[in-house]
């Protein structure tokens, strides 16, 4: 299988999951040094090949060298927060890069090896049904991904296709960008209001990419793993 994003956080999760599922894993993302971490944290077989999924000349050779597949999962992501007004092309089109045209560019160049059981997975988020001010392009590009992902599962039936929404997740440095008091109240007010009363950990996300992979009566589906999230 392929973890796009596997370099940290929760493609990082995933990647180990499946590891010590038996998976044989191909470790993909930008930063070489990160992915080799994440390939020292596993026992199985793996492999590191580094690939900007957002360029289409790079995904097209990624495909042709690692070759047939069975399963596909990118965790890339990047949103532009702050109101439109105010957002330069730059942040914007990171965004659009990150969240749209990878998974069109993977599934483009990947599709015809993977094997008619497979499964491609994408991580959207939660913004996509619950915007906010200062959210609109990182709504609209994770809205975006989970339409392609219902409309690629039609086309490329029976290969499946699904999407995770995840909610508030303590993913490692993601959220450091906010100052620590900030990344803590932030915890504390979504643990506070969620169901679950907590927030996510990546081992929450990686049995559930687990379940979406291996599940062969799923697809088109978006799975909101976020502890309840979508009530509050």
């Amino acid at each position: 299988m392929i973890v796009v994003g596997a370099g940290s956080g929760i493609g990082r999760g995933v990647a180990r999951a499946a590891s010590e599922a038996g998976a044989r894993v191909v470790l993909a993302g930008r930063r070489r040094e990160a992915l080799e971490a994440t390939a020292e944290s596993m026992t199985g077989p793996r492999e590191v090949r580094v690939l900007d999924a957002s360029v289409e000349a790079e995904v097209a050779a990624f495909c042709e060298a690692v070759g047939p597949f069975d399963h596909l999962v990118s965790t890339v992501s990047q949103g532009a927060a702050g109101p439109l007004t105010g957002l330069g092309a730059a942040s914007i089109e990171r965004a659009f890069a990150a969240k749209l045209w990878a998974p069109i560019f993977l599934v483009k160049h990947a599709s015809p090896r993977i094997s008619p059981e497979g499964s491609f997975t994408f991580f959207s988020g939660f913004r996509a049904w619950k915007p906010a001010v200062g959210t609109s392009i990182t709504s609209l590009v994770n809205g975006g991904l989970e339409a392609f992902t219902k409309a690629m599962a039609v086309e490329l039936a029976p290969v499946r296709l699904n999407a995770i929404s995840p909610g508030v997740v303590d993913s490692g440095s993601f959220w450091d960008r906010l100052g620590a008091e900030a990344r803590e109240k932030l915890f504390t007010d979504y643990a506070n209001k969620a169901p679950a009363r907590r927030v996510g950990k990546t081992e929450d996300l990686a049995a559930a990419t687990l379940f979406a992979m291996t599940n062969p009566f799923l697809t088109g589906t978006v799975l909101s793993v976020d502890g309840g999230g979508v009530l509050m």
